[in-house]
């Protein structure tokens, strides 16, 4: 779920300096390679936070095609896609670090807001009310900010929280009239002291004692013998002589309960999520495009404020449906297999949402969000997360491993960009040894420095650091080779001091597999 970005040199630009993706998959020879164009990280460019006009700065490649298990290991080093296009942020330059998150999909437990989101929908659907105006906070909730949302994000933390008060306020004061609003107590002693009543209400009445209708209490040593009595008895005559005590205890909901909850037969409307695969495309990807762009044109125009001009069907194919991700199946992988895919929520036969996702082997990775703009009041944003977390929980029932909800980036320093904490139990990726930390750990530390090292063994390690450059592979000439056999080949400047930022920044495992491309 992820907004648009501004490039000093957008992706798509990049693309077209890029060597022909045909061309390159050809020279490999085999289509299981994941092929990559480096482009470096040196220059910033706006920041879609803060609006710093040059103080965002990430590393960025346009990837040719890729496996889903090497893209799988790039964003466990902190690399996302848009589009074709792969960048990781530089935390330590830029102006807003973006940390990667996960959530742990079957231990997640929805909370109260949460169910407040899927009873609001269930609502809508069964009496066909639609809440007026949206919620707040859930704005940004429509889309993941990897590729950085266009809105300002900007605001002083005191003003917010003075704001929040106020609401509360506001809405106290219209659902009480002035009678029942009791004047405070002047001390925490008062409070306590039965005398002390304040001048407008009466004193509570003695109580009546004891209540005759329930049972008298009985100490705990009574009770100890008497179920020892009953083992006693259990174990001489083989049943329980007594009858167990009925559970008081509820049993809450579970994540699928709400989701999939009964509707009335004669409920408003019907809702459908089809999950559909965009890359290659299917027949049923194809089918729905266009009605799929229309959602995504008044998405961009209503909430992005794009002139209708800007949304193109070309931008929209390149940012939301290309992908580098082939479609790939396991024996003990899902049925659907891996890949990118939209996932379509159909509303009486009407498109008006789409996550676009991609299924990888540890995980369920959120790429966007899109909604049509006049559901906004259903807070889409946070229920198609939930709905996305319910279908990883599904998956991994297929396959064992497939077990995390990736959310994107995690953004600490924007007040707007922290809901995604909510999502718990979660973590947060370190940005020097790349181990997943718990997220309650991490966010101390982010209050007090906007770059932090989460892991706090002083001792660990990247574990799969760069060790030798020379045994990244690169594609040239159609040949693929081990970059200590292309430098002797290679005849003028040298490139090593790229390729060896590039291989650190993917680790030693994966430039043993990926094919760097040079010319």
């Amino acid at each position: 779920m992820e907004c648009g970005r501004s490039f000093r040199r957008s992706p798509f630009d990049l693309a077209k300096s890029a060597v022909c993706p045909a061309l390159i998959v050809k020279m490999a020879g085999d289509s299981s390679y994941t092929i990559v164009e480096y482009f470096g990280g040196d220059d910033g460019y706006r920041c879609g936070y803060c609006k710093n006009d040059k103080g965002n700065f990430s590393h960025g490649m346009w990837s040719h095609t890729m496996t889903v298990q090497d893209y799988q290991d790039l964003i466990d080093r902190g690399w996302r896609r848009s589009g074709k296009y792969v960048y990781k942020p530089t935390l330590k330059k830029t102006c807003c670090p973006q940390y990667a998150i996960r959530c742990h999909a079957l231990k997640f437990q929805p909370s109260k807001s949460h169910k407040k989101v899927l009873k609001k929908m269930n609502k809508f659907l069964s009496k066909g009310e639609l809440p007026e105006g949206q919620e707040p906070g859930d704005l940004m909730d429509s889309a993941c900010e990897d590729a950085g949302p266009r809105g300002s994000t900007k605001a002083c933390p005191s003003e917010l929280k003075c704001a929040a008060v106020t609401d509360v306020g506001q809405d106290k004061a219209q659902s009480l009239s002035a009678a029942e609003v009791s004047p405070p107590t002047s001390s925490l002693a008062c409070q306590k002291d039965p005398a002390c009543v304040p001048s407008d209400r009466k004193a509570p009445k003695a109580g009546s004692g004891a209540d005759p209708s329930r049972p008298p209490c009985r100490k705990a040593k009574d009770l100890r013998k008497e179920r020892l009595l009953q083992k006693e008895q259990t174990r001489q005559h083989g049943v329980s002589l007594t009858k167990p005590a009925p559970s008081l205890a509820i049993q809450p909901k579970s994540l699928e309960d709400l989701v999939s909850e009964l509707l009335p037969d004669d409920a408003s409307h019907r809702l459908e999520v089809r999950l559909v695969r965009s890359s290659p495309p299917s027949t049923q990807f194809k089918a729905s495009f266009s009605a799929s762009y229309q959602v995504y044109k008044l998405y961009q125009m209503a909430i992005h404020k794009d002139p209708p001009d800007k949304p193109s069907e070309s931008q929209f194919q390149r940012f939301l449906c290309d992908s580098p991700l082939e479609a790939e199946f396991s024996p003990d992988g899902p049925e659907v297999g891996y890949g990118s895919f939209h996932q379509q929520y159909w509303l009486d036969g009407k498109i008006v949402a789409v996550g676009v996702i991609d299924i990888l082997p540890t995980c369920v990775s959120s790429v966007y969000l899109y909604y049509h703009p006049d559901f906004a009041a259903l807070s889409l944003g946070s229920y198609s997360a939930l709905r996305e977390i319910a279908f990883t929980r599904q998956l991994q029932k297929q396959s064992p491993k497939l077990s995390f909800y990736y959310l994107g980036f995690y953004i600490h320093s924007c007040p707007k960009m922290r809901y995604k904490g909510q999502y718990r139990p979660s973590d947060l990726l370190c940005p020097e040894t790349y181990a997943w930390v718990p997220i309650e750990r991490c966010t101390a530390l982010l209050d007090d420095s906007r770059y932090a090292r989460f892991n706090q063994d002083p001792d660990a390690g990247d574990s799969r650091a760069l060790k030798d450059v020379g045994r990244a592979l690169v594609l040239h000439r159609r040949a693929v080779m081990p970059y200590v056999t292309y430098s002797r080949k290679r005849k003028g400047a040298s490139d090593e001091r790229e390729v060896q930022q590039y291989a650190s920044l993917v680790g030693q495992q994966c430039a043993e597999r990926i094919l760097l491309y040079r010319s």
